[in-house]
This record gives C-alpha cells, sequence and structure tokens, in this order.
C-alpha cells in the first residue's frame, strides 16, 4: 500500500467519491479493528468502534489535510474513539499482543517454545500495567511499525516530544517487567521445605 495510492484516493474522497473512500477503508479496515481491539478488549465494542471511527472520518473528509498520510489521520480517530471508551468505562483493558497476531509455528524445539510464551506473558503483564497513554506509544512504535515522524502525526505533537515520550514508555516497561519477572522467581517463604 502505496501512500502516494492513499493520497489519490483521499484526493477523490474529499470531492466526495464513496468509492475512493471504499478504497480506504479496504486497506485500512484490519489494521484499525486489530489496533481498537488491543486498546479495548473486546472484539464487539472494537468492531463498533471501528465502524464509528470510519464513519467519522467520511464526515471529516472536507476538512481533512492532504499533507497528513490518511493511514496516521485515521489511527488519530481510532485513538481518540479507543480513549473515550476507556474514560466511559473507566477501566483500562488490555488485549494480548498474540491475540491479534499470527499463530506461531508449533514444530520448534517445545522447550523453546515454552520459554517464548513464558516472557510473551511477562511482557502482557507488564504492558497492562502501564498507563493507557505509554501504551498507546508502545503499540504504536512496536507493534504497528510507524516511525517516530508517523506516530508524531498521529498524536499531533512534535517528533522530538515523540521520541521522548518513546523512550520513557520503554523505561516503564522495563521497570513493569522487571517488578513482574523478579515477583514470578522470588519463592514464597511458606512454601520452603522444612530443614532438619
Amino acid at each position: 500500500m502505496a501512500p502516494t495510492d492513499d493520497y489519490h484516493y483521499a484526493r477523490l474522497s474529499r470531492r466526495g467519491d464513496a468509492r475512493a473512500f471504499g478504497e480506504l477503508v479496504r486497506r485500512h479496515q484490519k489494521r484499525i479493528y486489530n489496533h481498537l481491539l488491543r486498546m479495548v478488549g473486546n472484539q464487539d465494542e472494537a468492531a463498533e468502534l471501528a465502524q464509528e471511527v470510519f464513519l467519522r472520518a467520511y464526515r471529516s473528509m472536507p476538512t481533512y489535510r492532504p499533507e497528513t498520510p490518511f493511514g496516521a489521520w485515521v489511527l488519530r480517530l481510532a485513538a481518540n474513539a479507543a480513549v473515550d471508551l476507556l474514560r466511559r468505562r473507566k477501566v483500562v483493558e488490555f488485549v494480548a499482543l498474540d491475540a491479534c497476531s499470527e499463530p506461531e509455528d508449533t514444530d520448534g524445539d517445545p522447550e523453546m517454545l515454552c520459554a517464548q510464551a513464558q516472557l510473551r506473558r511477562l511482557l502482557e503483564r507488564a504492558m497492562q500495567a502501564l498507563r493507557p497513554a505509554e501504551r498507546e506509544l508502545l503499540l504504536l512504535r512496536e507493534y504497528e511499525d510507524l516511525s517516530y515522524g508517523e506516530i508524531a502525526a498521529v498524536l499531533e505533537v512534535p517528533e522530538g516530544t515523540v521520541k521522548s515520550r518513546v523512550a520513557r514508555a520503554r523505561m516503564a516497561l522495563l521497570e513493569c517487567y522487571g517488578r513482574i519477572g523478579e515477583s514470578k522467581t522470588r519463592v514464597n517463604p511458606a512454601k520452603q521445605p522444612e530443614q532438619t
């Protein structure tokens, strides 16, 4: 999906071309749905929010600025919709990263697969412990693989701000990961065998 193609369809959509907007939806709907699912933790809510996001985007096309990549713009709408829903719920949930990804190849070493699954669970718990803004940044950078410039466009902040916030979010994740890992490896004194 070349950005110039999105630009072409976005220009046509701004003029009221519903087919062109339909093509933009087709290109971005899976990514938007998966992002919303990771943020809100419920498939039905994510699907409903995705529809709302694209409806809002369609209605806002006359004010869309073509210098902003369409994918970044609609991702911004999705992020705002997710945060609004979480605020209304006053609960922040998180869907496991692997719930939205492709299944792993299970032909590998069973011990390695077990170790990877344990690390993934620790990482998921650490992600749950982050503030929503930190989680959002890490999902955009590490999972969506957006550049700092693209994230800056999504969040409408300077690129330098994004870099420092991502660095802080990574540090927070490492701290949470370390705390969770330590608590997993600590031996419960009540369960230690008695010495004779």
